[in-house]
Order: C-alpha cells, then sequence, then structure tokens
C-alpha cells in the first residue's frame, strides 16, 4: 500500500493514517461528532490485513485502560472520543501518564458544559492541556488544522508518545473531524514485531516472564520520596518537551503590529482574517500553535515587543488567552474574542473584535 490521495473527512483520515502506519490496537467508543473513526476501522477490518485489532469497548472508561494494557506491552495503541468521553478518561490518562505508557487518545471536540451539543468547540483547551485528572501530570497535545494534519498528526503523535513515554493527545474539533478536504496518505508500514519491540521498547512488559526479574507497569509509589522522585522525574521530562517539541506556524508576522493567537478551525477563519486585514492596510499576523502543550510561549514572548496588541480567538468563554497572557508577561495587553456553545466565528466577526479591542481599545 504506497502514498495515496484521497477525498475524505478528517475522522476518516485518522483511521486510515492509524492503519498505514501499523497500529496494533484501536478500543473506543462512539459518540458524535467523532464516530467516523471507529466506523471506519470497522469497514476496513484491518485485523484481516495488518492483525491491528479493533474493539467497540463497553464504555469510554474501558477503553482508556484497555491502552494502558496495550501500551504496557510496548503495542502503538490509541482511542478516540469527544469531550464527555474524554471527561469519562481523565483517570486513566493520569494513570498513563503516572506510569509512563505511551499511546494516542484522539479528542474531537463538540460544545458543552455537561452534555452539550454536537456543533464544534474548543472548550476542552484546559481539559486537554492543564490536565483534567489528577496531579502533577501533563499530556503533549497537538492540534490539526487540516484534514492533512489529522492524518500526520497519528504517526507524529505515536512518535512522540514513544519518544517520550508519554500520553499524546489530538485536539481536534467537530468542523475539522467532520470536513472534507484532499489528503495524502502515509504509506503503509508493518507493525512492530515482538522482537522489534523488545528492542526498541525495553521497558515493556512482554507476557509471563520465564525469571523472576519483569518489569512492572505501574504509577504507584507507596514511600512519599519515592513519589517525591518520580515526580521530579516527569517534571524533567516535560521540561525536556518544552525545549525540543513546540511546534507553531505563523501568518504575516515579520511585520505585523496586531496579533492574533489561534488554533485548530479557529485559526483557519482568522488567517482570511489577516488576510481581509491586510486588504484594509492593517498589519495583523497570525501565530498558530500546533502543539498546545508544551506551548509556544518564547515565540509570542517575542512577538509581543513588536506588536501593539495581540487577541487570542478560541470557540470558547477563554481557556488558551490564559496562556497567552503568561507567555506575553504583560509587556502588550491581550484580549478574547469567542464564540460559545458549537458557534463557529466569522472572518468579518474577528475583524471587528480586532478594531474594537485591539485597534480601537
Amino acid at each position: 500500500m504506497g502514498e495515496d490521495i484521497k477525498l475524505m473527512k478528517g475522522n476518516e483520515a485518522i483511521a486510515e493514517a492509524a492503519i498505514r502506519i501499523g497500529v496494533d490496537g484501536y478500543f473506543g467508543y462512539p459518540i458524535t461528532p467523532q464516530s467516523e473513526v471507529m466506523e471506519t476501522l470497522m469497514a476496513k477490518q484491518p485485523w484481516d490485513t495488518t492483525g491491528m485489532v479493533v474493539l467497540q469497548a463497553e464504555s469510554e472508561i474501558a477503553s482508556i485502560n484497555m491502552l494502558y494494557g496495550g501500551g504496557g506491552c510496548g503495542k502503538k495503541v490509541m482511542t478516540s472520543s469527544s469531550s464527555p468521553g474524554i471527561s469519562l478518561m481523565q483517570e486513566g490518562l493520569t494513570y498513563l501518564a503516572g506510569a509512563e505508557v505511551p499511546c494516542l487518545v484522539v479528542n474531537v471536540v463538540r460544545g458543552g458544559p455537561g452534555l452539550g451539543t454536537i456543533q464544534p468547540a474548543q472548550s476542552d483547551y484546559f481539559q486537554a492541556v492543564k490536565g483534567g485528572g489528577h496531579g502533577d501530570y501533563s499530556l503533549i497535545v497537538l492540534a490539526p488544522a487540516s484534514v492533512q494534519e489529522m492524518a500526520d498528526h497519528v504517526k507524529l503523535g505515536f512518535d512522540l508518545a514513544f519518544k517520550y513515554r508519554n500520553p499524546v493527545m489530538i485536539l481536534s474539533d467537530g468542523v475539522i473531524g467532520q470536513m472534507m478536504e484532499k489528503v495524502v496518505l502515509p504509506s503503509a508500514k508493518s507493525r512492530w514485531t515482538e522482537e522489534e519491540i523488545k528492542e526498541l521498547n525495553p521497558w515493556a512488559t512482554l507476557g509471563k516472564p520465564k525469571t523472576r526479574e519483569r518489569n512492572v507497569i505501574t504509577s504507584l509509589k507507596l514511600q512519599s520520596d519515592e513519589m517525591e522522585e518520580h515526580n521530579h522525574k516527569l517534571q524533567a521530562k516535560y521540561q525536556r518537551m518544552k525545549e525540543e517539541e513546540v511546534l507553531f506556524e505563523e501568518f504575516n508576522c515579520a511585520d505585523a503590529q496586531y496579533l492574533i493567537v489561534a488554533y485548530g478551525s479557529s485559526s483557519r477563519v482568522c488567517q482570511k482574517t489577516v488576510e481581509i486585514a491586510r486588504d484594509k492596510g492593517i498589519k495583523l499576523g497570525l501565530l498558530r500553535p500546533i502543539t498546545l502543550f508544551p506551548f509556544p510561549s518564547d515565540r509570542i514572548y517575542e512577538l509581543a515587543q513588536q506588536v501593539k496588541g495581540i487577541l487570542s480567538v478560541e470557540m470558547s468563554a477563554g481557556q488558551m488567552v490564559e496562556d497567552v497572557r503568561l507567555s506575553v508577561n504583560g509587556k502588550v495587553p491581550v484580549y478574547h474574542y469567542g464564540r460559545l456553545g458549537g458557534m463557529v466565528p466569522s472572518p468579518s466577526e474577528v475583524l471587528k473584535a480586532v478594531d474594537e479591542k485591539l485597534i480601537g481599545g
């Protein structure tokens, strides 16, 4: 199976990419607007072609704990859900992070709070980036803005998950999950053999040990000093992520006098806003974080030295704006503009907010 160009939904691209890069197992539970991930996998029946396990678990809680078992064996395992389902996975995610088990979790965000709506939103930023579970842990969080990136981030997500032995989340939304675009799918790769897993992931637990020595995958530390030492180890790992894995994209930032920060589908809207503003003679730029953790704080701080103000645009009441303000450290005013409950802003609405909050503010 070579490289292919297809027209497909973002959710379908996630599934196609998973099969092609040699994922061992997908364990999920249906919820709109991400159900096409599992539906596509079921339709493709990869268990007959690659040996990939595809299982609808009895709940989101069951699916995240299946990742603990599969990931603990050094396998490439993943799940997908949407906002309320991710909430149910939070205990499992903190266990995975504490035990340093690599895996991939896809969150196609819908409006909330509560059961909310099936329409797109970006109000899971806190849940993903700040950690909705307990303890001092972090997930690597990738924010795709296209169907192509939905596919690309599957491979990138697993590369980072195994590099750092850490769960990775693809934080998408209902717009990117449901929209159709041309996507270049990767060439097929074989799943890891048992010997490759032993070589690449020597920490993994592989079957019943023949000796008394074995790898134990756990986040449990009974002694407080051991738990503190383990936490320091995790924090050092997160710091290395901040130093090595920050990804972002810039549009018209070189001479910008005003700056928008937006991710995911909001960044697509804001890219058009920048074009309209430039036609009007307004020197507006856009920075799009691709990694939400680690966040591009240093670059935003640098841009704060040249611009007069920054607008954080999100489909939420204002969550990422807190990290933008921390990055700027008071150098320039930072404002928020957002639509709530599944509403998507238009480029003209964002431009009006730029005029009112940044230029006229």
